[in-house]
């Protein structure tokens, strides 16, 4: 009798023949699920290319200037963090990033927000373990338990003291909800505000996205990450082929979205690797943060999305506003998943709202002078 549970090693080593066998043909048939996604999303891309670019020549690069420094998680992994703002500030805005994208995510907040704020804030982003420039993990890792933990890290290190208000997007908004699960003592005392932004509280199956997560070549390719390291990254062009079109029409809801903001996006997802890019599909469908909402009830919250996300519908966040009381709820008409990046002004203002009704009031009356001083 054959032992199934010996299938481990970089080449998959131990397998049984007939597992493998099936591994290499659901890895196979990725290629034509990918040409499949790659026609659609190009339907849906055409008649972006002749618009007029807003951002063209935008520099997608301001963070990469500001202040940085490494910091190691307890289980050795490093997390690229930047910084804008001065140590000294009242407030401090912390910034968790979605599902294949990186700390730039967040490009149009850092760029407004911090010439509205001045020195009275001071914002903190980093990328979360797998992602952009931090460094990549076991793959056993790759859950929304251990990104709240991280996030308690980056805390602990970057902002060990003063008040803070976390933003979280998507992925980024699990993050916070898993910390605010994991470490509850900090709501209502350290941590003040939070947003979740295109997110939800429990897994996504219940949306477009979930149909996609039970696609049986893509149970193969995870099975392949864990098992077969190089079997799966020797067919990464095709798990790519396959995602990355799903997620870029699923990013923008707009068809007259800037090119340049829409190749920064695809820049993104490009380069995430395909281990971080499989593991953490399977950790979004499986997650269950809904325990946190009670912690989150404590401080002020904004919930926010655009009302043609595919990827976390609006009825995931109706049902967290719903189970926060006085939360503030803002849905975006016209946007989708990266409502940040599409209709950030929109964001932006919900951001200042929300840290003037989670911030000491000296800092609460700046902002409003600021306010006051735009519209005159």
């Amino acid at each position: 009798m054959s032992d199934e549970s010996g299938a481990h090693g970089p080449d998959g080593a131990g397998m049984t023949t007939g597992r493998k066998a099936g591994l290499m043909a659901g890895v196979a048939g990725l290629s034509a699920v990918g040409t499949a996604a790659g026609v659609s999303a190009a339907r849906a891309l055409r008649h972006r290319k002749a618009i007029r670019d807003a951002y063209e020549g935008e520099d997608f690069a301001l963070l990469e200037a500001d202040r940085g420094c490494v910091i190691t998680t307890p289980d050795g992994i490093p997390l690229v963090v930047r910084e804008v703002g001065p140590i000294t500030a009242p407030l401090t805005v912390v910034f968790a990033h979605g599902f294949c994208m990186r700390m730039g995510s967040f490009h149009f907040q850092r760029a407004a927000l911090a010439e509205r704020w001045g020195e009275q804030v001071r914002m903190v982003f980093y990328d979360q373990r797998g992602h952009g420039q931090s460094g990549t993990a076991p793959i056993e890792t790759y859950c929304v338990d251990q990104l709240g933990r991280d996030l308690d890290t980056v805390l602990a290190v970057m902002v060990p003291r003063g008040p803070v208000v976390l933003v979280g997007h998507s992925m980024g908004g699990m993050t916070v909800l898993s910390h605010a699960r994991q470490f509850p003592q900090h709501y209502g005392r350290r941590i003040v505000g939070a947003a979740i932004i295109s997110s939800a509280a429990d897994g996504v199956s219940r949306s477009p996205l979930g149909e996609i997560l039970h696609n049986p070549a893509l149970e193969a390719v995870r099975f392949a990450a864990r098992y077969a390291p190089r079997l799966v990254h020797r067919t990464r062009g095709a798990t790519r082929s396959m995602l990355r079109p799903i997620l870029r029409t699923a990013s923008f809801g707009d068809e007259t979205i800037s090119p340049s903001v829409v190749a920064f996006n695809e820049a993104m997802i490009h380069d995430t690797p395909i281990d971080t890019l499989v593991a953490f599909l399977h950790a979004l469908e499986v997650h269950d943060e809904t325990a946190a909402l009670p912690v989150l009830a404590r401080i002020p919250t904004l919930v926010a999305c655009g009302d043609r996300d595919l990827l976390t519908p609006v009825k995931h966040s109706e049902e967290m506003a719903a189970a926060l009381p006085g939360s503030l709820l803002v849905i975006v008409p016209g946007a989708a998943h990266l409502v940040q990046m599409e209709r950030p002004e929109v964001i932006n203002e919900a951001l200042v709202r929300l840290v003037e009704r989670a911030t000491p009031s000296r800092l609460v009356a700046f902002a409003r002078r600021l306010r006051d001083r735009a519209r005159d």
